[in-house]
């Protein structure tokens, strides 16, 4: 530039922000580009995307695996009855945890080794059958995972190139979904093992006849093999086919898997294969039906029975069957006494339409006829009205309009309480009944667990000494027990469990113990000894009864027809006595000690000291209008009467006194005496 020249004149900062845009874009890739590359990152997103909405749109269906048959098990958790899917197929919920561990060692080395690796998809098995396949022409091995096969399990295709397309996905989604062990769950529920049973647990109890806990190696191997062709294997039609395909997992499988040894495995090559199945278990049928009706479906339900008594109970049952009518019935109960768990319930002729056998006739209400009496005797004796030495009068008597005769028509005269009530005279218990009220025996029987079912509209009356009113055997059973108990109330329970049940004292011990004590015999017909027992007999031979009870254990027995007919000539001592006795022969037969008649306290010792309300029992319900007499007994005078906290005008040296309730409602009665012991009893007013 010459001196003194101007100099060149700047860019304006608008040209120079061109000028660096357009090096900018110089360096960026053009426009199409661009394009190209935001579609490819679009695509690879949506790529990215597609497994989520499709698992997410097409979920697994897991229909089948939730849908599994109840199970119902004894007091050990052994199964009693099992009850199938609908459609008739026997699938029951299995986990790794009820099959033993070589079982599931021989299972993953026979059908996926890299099962514990994998994400669902084996691609080298998948390469090593394509490789079979095209040098041997036919399919050697299919590839499959056993979380593919699990997917096809839950949801059956034909085999095709698209079925494994799909089995493969399915097999994805399990694995994002579910631990090995709940995929393992899976495979065992729905493998299915010949004819219209599915998973391992209905084929061990179906070839075995036992849960797949205890199965051997051989055991477990056929299992696993019936898996792959269950129509082709199944032993009782292919037995040769079962035993080479067994013996091919055990030789080629298990010793890699470590599941057994040369010793285990040489043995299980030696067994047999079964050649025909076992039935289902279906132990106490009617009780499993009850308890499936409120369970969630696949549950498992435990009971307090107990395995081997319930099958022996059921045996009885149908051995005494084949000598009754070919429409009479029979129900059976046994509990044990202090935990009034029932240990045995056959409700009756399961399947035997002539039978009425799906109807449970241990919840059928019946008359029970003189099988109430003991606890009449018991009532009696608490309240001082007889001792078993007391005298009584067996004699023709009218009450009322009332004038009831015993079951041979005849009399015996004079005769002791202990004899009348042995003898089940109806006489001398009527009249036990006038002295103590039908109302306070009502109340003794409700409060005791088993309330009397009596017609609408009618009050307890003097019938209901010789069985005027309805009961069924569970509670006859609870009454029984409650007696064994030294008057403890309470009812007998088949679940396990439950809080307990409060029991309140309804009855003397003394006055519980003298009754049972009473009906300690010796069977007539032969059985074990040690046992109270006591027969009924409802009008016209409709009901046959016999209850026991020793020193752990109390059982009842009922024989009748369903349709309420009469069955002339029947009694509970010709018919229910005799399978009765046959019944405590098969409880164990130690400790068996009989009932402590000479241990009960003296007569009246206890009721001379615990202050106590003879009436109202607890639970009454008395007719409106009138007054109520409240009596007392035991305890240190004077005593107080109070209703609702209000104290009833009495005399200082008098154990009774009268009130007139207000109106219907509910009261509660107290009495205390001077050394501050109460007694109370809430009764009801209508």
């Amino acid at each position: 530039m010459a001196e003194g020249a101007p100099p060149p004149p700047r860019p304006s900062p608008a040209l120079r922000g061109r000028e660096k845009s357009a090096a900018l874009r110089s360096f960026l890739p053009s426009p199409a580009v661009r394009g190209r590359v935001g579609w490819g990152l679009c695509a690879l997103l949506l790529l990215a995307l597609t497994p989520f909405a499709l698992d997410r749109l097409f979920p697994p269906d897991l229909s089948r695996y939730r849908s599994t048959g109840t199970e119902i098990l004894d007091r050990e958790g052994r199964t009693l009855s099992v009850l199938p899917v609908a459609g008739g197929t026997w699938r029951l919920r299995t986990t790794p945890q009820d099959v033993p561990p070589h079982l599931v060692a021989m299972l993953v080395a026979a059908e996926d080794r890299r099962f514990l690796s994998h994400p669902g998809v084996d691609p080298l098995a998948l390469a090593r059958a394509a490789a079979q396949w095209l040098r041997a022409g036919r399919v050697v091995s299919g590839g499959s995972t056993l979380t593919m096969q699990a997917a096809r399990l839950l949801e059956p295709r034909p085999r095709t190139l698209r079925s494994k397309a799909i089995e493969s996905f399915r097999a994805l989604q399990l694995e994002a979904r579910f631990s090995k062990d709940e995929i393992l769950a899976i495979w065992l529920t729905l493998a299915p093992q010949g004819g219209n049973l599915e998973g391992l647990r209905a084929g061990s109890l179906a070839w075995f006849g036992r849960a797949p806990a205890t199965l051997d190696a051989a055991e477990s191997a056929l299992l696993i093999a019936l898996a792959r062709r269950p129509e082709a294997l199944r032993p009782d039609r292919h037995v040769e086919a079962a035993r080479r395909a067994r013996d091919a997992v055990l030789l080629a499988r298990a010793p890699e898997a470590g599941a057994v040894n040369d010793g285990e495995r040489a043995h299980a090559l030696a067994q047999s294969v079964p050649v025909q199945r076992q039935p289902m278990p279906r132990l106490a049928p009617h009780l499993a039906r009850e308890l499936a009706r409120n369970a969630e479906p696949g549950a498992r339900i435990a009971t307090t029975l107990d395995r081997d008594l319930q099958r022996a109970a059921e045996r009885l049952a149908f051995e005494a069957l084949r000598d009754l009518h070919s429409r009479a019935a029979l129900a059976l109960v046994i509990a044990e006494t202090q935990s009034r768990e029932v240990r045995a319930l056959v409700a009756g002729a399961f399947g035997e339409e002539a039978r009425a056998g799906m109807m449970d006739l241990t919840r059928a209400v019946r008359s029970p006829g003189s099988a109430l009496k003991p606890f009449l005797y018991a009532l009696a004796f608490e309240h001082g009205v007889v001792r078993p030495d007391t005298v009584l009068s067996d004699m023709p008597r009218r009450f009322g309009s009332y004038a009831p005769e015993n079951f041979d028509r005849g009399f015996e005269g004079r005769i002791t309480a202990a004899e009348a009530l042995r003898r089940s005279l109806n006489l001398p218990a009527v009249a036990l009944l006038n002295e103590v009220g039908p109302l306070r025996f009502a109340s003794l029987l409700k409060a005791s667990g088993a309330p009397p079912r009596l017609p609408a509209g009618t009050e307890p009356s003097l019938p209901l000494a010789l069985g005027g009113a309805g009961m069924t055997l569970r509670g006859m059973v609870s009454l029984y027990a409650m007696l064994a108990e030294g008057g403890q109330g309470g009812t007998i329970r088949v679940l396990p469990g439950a809080e307990e049940q409060e029991r309140p004292r309804v009855l003397a011990g003394f006055a519980a113990a003298q009754a049972a004590g009473v009906l300690v015999q010796p069977f007539p017909r032969g059985g074990p000894a040690g046992v109270a027992w006591k027969t009924g007999t409802s009008w016209g031979g409709r009901d046959a009864w016999a209850f026991g009870l020793d020193a752990r254990h109390v059982a009842g027995v009922w024989i009748g027809r369903p349709d309420g007919t009469a069955m002339p000539g029947a009694t509970g001592a010709t018919l229910a006595l005799p399978v009765l006795a046959r019944a405590f022969a098969l409880l164990p037969a130690a400790p068996r000690e009989a009932l402590p008649v000479r241990a009960a306290p003296a007569p009246f010792a206890e009721a001379a000291d615990r202050l106590r309300l003879l009436f109202p029992m607890p639970g009454a319900v008395l007719a409106e209008g009138g007054s109520v007499t409240i009596r007392a007994a035991g305890g240190r005078r004077p005593l107080t009467f109070l209703v609702d906290g209000a104290p009833v005008e009495a005399h200082r040296a008098r154990r009774e006194t009268a009130w007139t309730p207000p109106g219907p409602g509910f009261y509660r009665i107290t009495v205390l005496d001077a050394e501050g012991a109460a007694a109370r009893a809430e009764l009801r007013v209508r």
